[in-house]
């Protein structure tokens, strides 16, 4: 009798510590089950979030445009508080869903890949922070893409990578091309962030912010043009620094005030000029607005190459390229 009691008892504690396994496997099984689906959650919100980001992205580049040629056709609405100049390149848009930071980045602030001299692009490498040897070598690879030539050392390396190719010796119809262009690499090209002194991400303009296929040949706008630019063409590195910071506290409205910079500006300061030509880059940074009213951190930036046309033409403007996904250096 006393033997069957133990048997039971044995029995009994069995089942419970079955029972109990059981219940943290299912406790396991549930909580990793509901971390899946809060990150699932959480990613298709993060997603939702910049679709709607790029969507208001792309709308502040379309009022961007719009906002520049009704300036241009003097055709602007009564009372509208933005607008476009030579000495306001930054327009601020308010949506009901959040705002958006729109540039207007003439391509007269960029130097031309395919007509500036192999001087002024070795300049603008070096203010880059590339190695004087390396700098001579791309831009030698760069003066050779776009010369017509024959089969040439360049040639001879570019078959020798894998997928092999040949240079184009013919004009860069894409600023993209460069890319392939020998010594030259994605971090250099397009740019990124480095540390300054205090730990805080600071970023670095790239080859792509200087130079373009539409870029200016002679003079270069002053109030968005890139300080490795204002180096290529050029200006002292001290001039270099007093332009940068005379911008950052108020751009330049009119040619006359570059005269305070002439003494110290060197040989590059008559390449100066204050606004662009005909063709602008319009890249627009956007930010949602939350339910608490705040804006969210998550930004997406969107960019339009536009040319502006003359009376006459089939359309007041045409859109030359455009980006999904535009950095801002």
């Amino acid at each position: 009798m006393v033997i069957s009691n133990k048997r039971s008892l044995t029995g009994r504690g069995g089942a419970l510590l079955a029972v109990l396994w059981l219940s943290a496997a299912l406790s396991a099984i549930a909580f990793s089950l509901a971390n899946t689906v809060r990150g699932e959650v959480e990613r298709t919100s993060t997603a939702v979030d910049s679709l709607r980001s790029y969507y208001l992205a792309e709308g502040g580049v379309e009022r961007g445009i719009l906002t520049m040629l009704w300036g241009l056709q003097n055709q602007l609405p009564p009372g509208t508080p933005y607008r476009y100049g030579p000495a306001n390149p930054v327009l601020q848009f308010s949506f009901p869903s959040g705002d958006a930071r729109v540039e207007v980045i003439p391509e007269a602030s960029k130097l031309n890949i395919n007509t500036s001299p192999a001087e002024d692009l070795f300049r603008m490498f070096i203010a880059l922070g590339v190695e004087g040897g390396r700098a001579r070598e791309i831009v030698l690879a760069i003066v050779d893409w776009r010369t017509p030539a024959g089969f040439g050392p360049f040639d001879e390396f570019y078959l020798s990578l894998t997928p092999s190719f040949r240079a184009r010796h013919a004009s860069f119809e894409e600023i993209e091309e460069l890319l392939v262009v020998r010594g030259m690499t994605p971090d250099l090209f397009h740019g990124g962030y480095d540390r300054d002194q205090a730990g805080k991400f600071i970023p670095r303009v790239g080859v792509k912010d200087c130079v373009s296929v539409f870029g200016a040949t002679d003079r270069f706008d002053v109030n968005t043009a890139q300080p490795p630019v204002l180096a290529a063409i050029g200006l002292a590195p001290e001039a270099v620094a007093a332009i940068v910071a005379r911008r950052r506290l108020q751009p330049f409205q009119n040619p006359g005030e570059l005269g305070a910079f002439a003494s110290a500006g060197g040989p590059g300061f008559g390449r100066l000029r204050v606004g662009g030509n005909s063709i602008f880059t319009i890249r627009s940074t956007a930010r949602l607005r939350l339910g608490n009213g705040q804006f969210s951190d998550l930004r997406r930036s969107v960019a339009a190459m536009v040319k502006y046309m003359p009376d006459g033409y089939d359309a007041p403007l045409h859109i030359l390229r455009w980006y999904d996904n535009a950095w801002i250096p």
